[in-house]
């Protein structure tokens, strides 16, 4: 099995998960790469003001090490929330924490923030984000997720970083029908820009992995909600349109499933990713290709709960965590959406030793809790 083929090391001890969406997710004794106990990492995360990033921030500060966030604060949602977020972060790090308000694709902003800093580690979270938006905006995607991912690449190449982490999506499986969906399984028909720049990202990584020795580890997210969560997404959406009164779009008349992932699940899969560094695979077959394993210094993993959730049963969680009712407005599938989402988290589990934790109910109690507190509740009537 490969579970008993890796090292001891890549199983870290797991971390406690705190309930409440306004203390650190893990405590500060949380994981430690190995070798490294006590030692505090200084650790980039793009896309800091972002939603996962934010959340990434916070729990590595909370556990005693140095990070330097770098993002430009873009309006594709409220920046308001953003610069919410990146005040917590101020406030929680202290002297642990700095912030560079800049654009992944200046070459010489990523350069400068290179050679001012040595980083143990490079979390690399900041993309153009969203489905729908890259058919309209197919640029944007090309410039934030492919050039602006290559200079992360060149810096991290020529400062010699320990490990990139970065954010794939599972929108890179497309017209993968099989279920559950595996790393392990070819994934080249996307469905949609976005999720083409994604897959790209991987190639990109291998390619740089290979030649360079930079080892690198890409994360396929499923369906990530929470507080702090971005307004365009779905579980968004529908807790505003039911305070307010308004009907939700339901497309695919609800028939999807969904593997959605909570916050602090998400959160915990990306440190255990970027705490064990990948290393080539013992077994890898150059006769049989595997997208997530090579020869070289490169992984991908998904990361979700494993778990599908019918898209009716979703918007029960919220109906039940809101205690209002919603106004359905069935519609046909979107254009660039798939039905299903199903993550096959087992290489996850078995080498790193993440555990989802947080059911749907739960988490959207959690996620409505932290909406009423940040935007208020509306008045009745």
């Amino acid at each position: 099995m490969r579970m008993a083929r890796r090292e001891a090391w890549r199983r870290p001890t797991p971390l406690s998960v705190a309930g409440d969406w306004t203390k650190p997710p893990w405590s500060t004794g949380g994981l430690r790469p190995p070798g490294r106990k006590g030692r505090t990492l200084r650790i980039l995360v793009t896309g800091n003001a972002g939603f996962i990033g934010f959340h990434v921030a916070k729990a590595l500060l909370a556990r005693g090490d140095r990070v330097v966030g770098f993002d430009s604060v873009t309006d594709y949602y409220d920046p308001a929330l953003k610069e919410a977020r990146l005040a917590i972060l101020a406030e929680a790090g202290g002297d642990a924490y700095s912030f560079i308000r800049g654009d992944l694709t200046d070459r010489a902003a990523v350069d400068r923030c290179f050679a001012g800093h040595r980083f143990d580690r490079v979390i690399n979270l900041a993309a153009q984000a969203g489905v729908r938006y890259s058919l309209d905006h197919p640029r944007s995607y090309v410039e934030s997720n492919i050039v602006g991912f290559l200079n992360i690449l060149e810096a991290c190449r020529h400062a010699g970083t320990a490990h990139l982490t970065y954010a794939s999506s599972s929108s890179v499986y497309g017209a993968n029908t099989a279920m559950p969906l595996s790393e392990h399984a070819v994934a080249d028909h996307p469905l949609q820009l976005y999720a083409a720049t994604k897959r790209a990202n991987e190639l990109m990584a291998h390619a740089y992995s290979s030649l360079f020795a930079l080892p690198t580890t890409g994360l396929r997210f499923f369906t990530v909600y929470g507080p702090w969560g971005r307004p365009d997404m779905a579980f968004f959406k529908f807790t505003r349109a039911i305070l307010a009164g308004e009907p939700i779009a339901v497309f695919n008349y609800g028939n999807h499933n969904r593997d959605f992932t909570y916050i602090d699940d998400i959160v915990e899969g990306v440190i255990r990713a970027s705490d064990a560094v990948a290393g080539p695979d013992p077994d890898w077959d150059g006769d049989r290709p595997d997208p997530a394993r090579s020869a070289a210094p490169f992984r991908v993993y998904n990361i979700g709960n494993g778990t599908p959730v019918r898209l009716d049963d979703y918007i029960a969680a919220i109906e039940a965590a809101l205690g209002r009712k919603a106004k359905r407005e069935l519609l046909p599938m979107q254009p660039g959406d798939v039905p299903d989402t199903h993550a096959d988290i087992g290489d996850l589990v078995a080498e790193l030793g993440y555990r989802p934790k947080i059911p749907v109910e739960e988490g959207m109690r959690r996620f409505v809790d932290w909406y009423l507190a940040y935007y208020g509740a509306p008045a009745d009537g």
